[in-house]
């Protein structure tokens, strides 16, 4: 028969070793402080390009309904995006348009038909708006 292993109730510290205990003399490479512009090696400063990295396609939809008549425009379809940066958003949208507005449900409403103004910021933001639905 096979026998079991016992768990010493002495007090002593169980005789294990750690699959990682070998990792601790190893030296990791040194971490890069500041990223640095594949296309230009010499340039050191931090400043950010020109153009700006596509983040992804949004869509922008006008809506009435459930809303007591009163139009909204929706911003949804964000991928990647923190809550923190989406209320950043809500709030240029909001004093750009003039309007009210918040996020809901991980996407951004905009009180009234704003859907120029936000396709712009958004656009500036580097993002792909598209106006979707009717």
């Amino acid at each position: 028969m096979k026998e079991k292993k016992r768990i010493s109730t002495s007090g002593e510290p169980a005789p294990w070793a750690s699959p990682f205990a070998s990792l601790q003399n190893i030296e990791l490479p040194p971490t890069p402080r500041e990223p640095q512009d594949i296309s230009n090696p010499t340039r050191t400063d931090s400043t950010p390009t020109a153009s700006k990295k596509p983040r992804g396609r949004v869509n922008i939809v006008r809506q009435t309904a459930h809303r007591g008549g009163k139009t909204v425009t929706v911003i949804s379809g964000f991928l990647g995006i923190s809550l923190a940066e989406k209320e950043a958003l809500a709030k240029e949208m909001q004093q750009s348009c003039g309007a009210g507005g918040t996020v809901k449900n991980g996407r951004i409403e905009v009180q009234g038909d704003q859907r120029e103004t936000v396709a712009r910021i958004l656009t500036s933001a580097g993002f792909h708006p598209v106006f979707a639905g009717g």
